[in-house]
């Protein structure tokens, strides 16, 4: 798939957004990718998840035992995930402020995760559920995402395997430009701004 093909899927399902928004990390954009309405059509889900499959090496792919994500918005991406690379899906969530494994869902020790998000700006995020699988006795190689926000700038400390990189500027709140200051923000993410 080819980034305008990739674009393409997320204008159909008018998920690509302009206005002013508040991250799930605090900071402030013009444009957002709503994730959750690109993935609610299983089959454009489907697709998007077999062309991101197809960005993982080879020699990653073989080692892997489980793919997981993030609740709330990798929830989706990570299911289809795993159906595109044939493993189990499971997803950290924060019934307390911190990642944890919940539900009955477990690793064995050193099984080879592949961490998957929706979104990825700053990775913090990835980071945390990063460190919760780690502390769960799994052993995460590398992590995947439909989009990099930060066009190829975030660390994630293992191999980052995104759809598409989008250079979409970010800002702090106390330093908006004039145009986005002028526009009311709202918070279209799963986390409440910081």
């Amino acid at each position: 798939m080819t980034d305008d093909e990739i674009l393409a899927e997320f204008r159909a399902a008018e998920a690509l957004l302009e206005g002013h928004f508040i991250l799930s990390s605090g900071l402030r954009s013009s444009r957002y990718l709503q994730c959750a309405r690109v993935l609610m059509n299983p089959a454009r889900a489907g697709r998007l998840a077999e062309a991101l499959a197809l960005r993982i090496p080879d020699k990653v792919k073989i080692q892997l035992g489980a793919v997981i994500s993030p609740a709330m918005g990798g929830v989706i991406v990570g299911q289809e995930m795993g159906r595109a690379l044939g493993l189990d899906a499971m997803f950290v969530e924060r019934p307390t402020g911190t990642f944890e494994l919940r539900r009955g869902f477990r690793l064995h020790p050193g099984q080879k995760v592949l961490l998957v998000e929706d979104v990825v700006t700053t990775g913090l995020s990835s980071r945390e559920a990063i460190k919760a699988v780690n502390e769960a006795g799994g052993d995460v190689i590398a992590a995947a995402a439909l989009v990099d926000r930060s066009d190829g700038a975030v660390d994630l400390g293992v191999p980052f395997y995104p759809l598409i990189r989008l250079a979409v500027p970010t800002y702090e709140p106390d330093a908006l430009p004039p145009e986005l200051a002028a526009i009311p923000a709202i918070k279209p993410g799963s986390r409440a701004a910081a």
